[in-house]
């Protein structure tokens, strides 16, 4: 299922890819009879074909799933019962997801082998980028890479998520050399656990190294974001490094400060004072191609939630191209983007075929242009979910067979232990490569916030809101309307709500009080999930949560303008989410007080 290629070679790679694609539905129903000849026994398998390996039979037996589930499963696993009730190969750790499951990480399981296959993936990207773009052998790639927060299961096994498990692994720390592939960051910085540390000597690194420099990145547009917003706290404190060659005293890890200090040999008062220079000049407009000017290109996922960060990009970027490779979840890696110099609205990926077994459940949707124009535009998406039961009903459709244009969600067989699992991805067929289907990513089903990694669906939006709003209850405020959109002018971006109060009886809304409303924001802050929490208060990802409060009527208008845009009167909900910036101005246009939370949400890593 894994070609074995020598990754420095380029057209090596590149067979490996067209064989892979050229024989997709081959390849798919070898994925299917090794994934089922090795897991027919596993209790969840046997309950469905009583030790019968038929590929017929799986489809017609076995039921698509969501996580809620499978994860009293898993939560066995997790409390030490054997790998054998999902799984013939042993459950090595558990992948924490950044979608939740009563507030807490969903966990996914994952083995020794797996890590093998990640590994093929990453190394399958670069003779892509090698066929668009010369010279990659020359230089390095600056990349912010970090670890994660991870525990302990009652098993024995390790809970974290899917880059920390790859980044601690010995895949990863024991990689063969690849001169397309070298870092300036030190692994002792990349694994470091104090994000902080680890992304001040990341950067101390990349400036050090500036002339060498052709392709700069990080796997999300939040997290370079993050890396410019230090930059810009920083800059002094690291021009005075390299001026002195000595590193900030309060990098106290010590395997990351002596690795650094390897990298900081000699004072370079030349390279500070260049740094100073530009990093002193405002506007920081192409701030990149200023200090790396022999990058190639951003490297950052810019599809899905992380789209919105496209304009902040552009304006640090000095022009150079947003490249978005790779298209993966903690459930399994998946697909490449085969054209990585295509514009973010473009960007589609190719699923590899070998990675899993691929199903698709067609989404019923109306996707005449004005309704596509509406969703993107900041209606929530309930035309993905009204059709749940009909999706129940239809028939599920293998990798090869889904038609162009179409729309659907994800399913996927992995060779660690989920079957027929709903991944929650809708996806849109944009054409072929070969015989494997090309799909773009349109959304998740159900999110409507997300700033980092945090995935807030529309449950846990009204839980939070309907908890928030209580303090105001006493005083005679009823909460009639509100919505929200994640705000990411500014670095780092933050949840914004849209509250319409009024008085019980009485349309004038009186004076509010600023400590209450902050009181209201923090509540919202607390009820969210598990992994908005640590973004909030570890990772400093997300700033504080702000309520915007409207005049009465402002929802009025916020309809009013729906409609205009297509959404039928008859049919209107207020849309728990908006993106469009001219409802966005609606709203701001009846403002009535801004008010942000002044408190830091609690958060530990979750326990078993």
């Amino acid at each position: 299922m894994l070609p074995r290629y020598d990754p420095n070679d380029n057209e090596a790679g590149m067979k490996v890819l067209g064989d892979l694609t050229t024989n997709a539905h081959q390849v798919q129903q070898q994925v299917l009879e090794k994934i089922l000849t090795q897991n027919v026994h596993t209790e969840y398998l046997r309950s469905f074909l009583n030790g019968h390996s038929d590929k017929k039979l799986f489809k017609e037996k076995v039921p698509a799933v969501n996580y809620e589930d499978i994860k009293p499963y898993i939560e066995r696993i997790a409390n030490g019962e054997p790998s054998e009730i999902i799984s013939a190969q042993p459950i090595t750790e558990l992948l924490t997801s950044s979608g939740t499951s009563g507030g807490q990480p969903k966990m996914m399981p994952s083995t020794a082998e797996d890590l093998d296959r990640k590994t093929f993936f990453y190394n399958i990207l670069l003779p892509v980028m090698n066929k668009y773009v010369d010279g990659l052998d020359q230089g390095k790639a600056m990349y912010f890479l970090f670890i994660k927060p991870e525990i302990i299961a009652p098993s024995g096994l390790m809970a974290r998520p899917v880059l920390t498990s790859y980044y601690k692994s010995n895949n990863f720390r024991n990689r063969p050399f690849n001169r397309f592939n070298v870092y300036t960051s030190p692994d002792e910085a990349i694994l470091c656990p104090d994000n902080k540390q680890s992304m001040y000597c990341q950067l101390l690194c990349g400036l050090l190294q500036r002339d060498k420099v052709l392709r700069v990145g990080a796997v999300f547009s939040s997290a370079f974001l993050w890396a410019i917003k230090c930059l810009e706290d920083y800059w002094r404190e690291l021009c005075s490094n390299i001026r002195t060659g000595h590193v900030s005293d309060w990098i106290t890890d010590p395997s990351c400060r002596n690795a650094v200090s390897l990298i900081l040999s000699k004072p370079n008062s030349d390279l500070a004072d260049l740094i100073e220079q530009e990093c002193g000049s405002q506007p920081w407009e192409g701030i990149i191609k200023r200090l790396w000017p022999r990058t190639k290109y951003i490297e950052v996922i810019v599809t899905g939630s992380m789209a919105q960060y496209i304009p902040t990009l552009e304006f640090y970027s000095g022009g150079l191209p947003l490249v978005s490779t790779m298209y993966a979840s903690s459930e399994c890696y998946l697909g490449i983007n085969l054209k990585p110099l295509s514009k973010p609205s473009d960007v589609s990926y190719t699923l590899l075929p070998n990675m899993a077994y691929f199903e698709f459940l067609p989404v019923e949707k109306n996707h005449d242009r004005a309704s596509e124009e509406i969703q993107c535009n900041g209606i929530s998406d309930q035309n993905c979910t009204q059709n749940e039961s009909n999706k129940e009903r239809m028939e599920m459709v293998d990798l090869v067979d889904v038609k162009l244009g179409h729309y659907y969600e994800l399913v996927v067989t992995t060779f660690t232990g989920l079957y027929r699992y709903r991944v929650g991805d809708i996806l849109m067929v944009t054409g072929f490569h070969n015989n494997a289907p090309q799909f773009r990513f349109m959304h998740r089903r159900n999110v409507v916030l997300s700033v980092d990694t945090d995935k807030t669906n529309e449950d846990d939006l009204l839980n939070a809101v309907t908890q928030a709003k209580r303090p105001l209850e006493p005083l005679g405020f009823l909460l009639t309307e509100y919505t929200s959109y994640a705000d990411t002018s500014s670095i780092p971006g933050h949840y914004v709500l849209f509250w319409e109060l009024k008085m019980k009886g009485n349309d004038d809304l009186p004076e509010l009080d600023h400590a209450i409303m902050e009181q209201c924001c923090s509540i919202v802050e607390d009820s969210l999930d598990s992994v908005y929490r640590r973004c909030r208060k570890k990772d400093n990802s997300i700033g504080p949560l702000e309520i915007r409060v409207v005049k009465h009527g402002a929802f009025d208008a916020l309809m009013d303008f729906c409609v205009s845009q297509g959404s039928s009167i008859n049919q209107y909900k207020t849309p728990r989410c908006i993106k469009s910036e001219e409802a966005i101005k609606i709203l701001d246009a009846r403002l009535v007080g801004r008010f942000f939370s002044k408190n830091v949400p609690f958060w530990e890593p979750f326990r078993m």
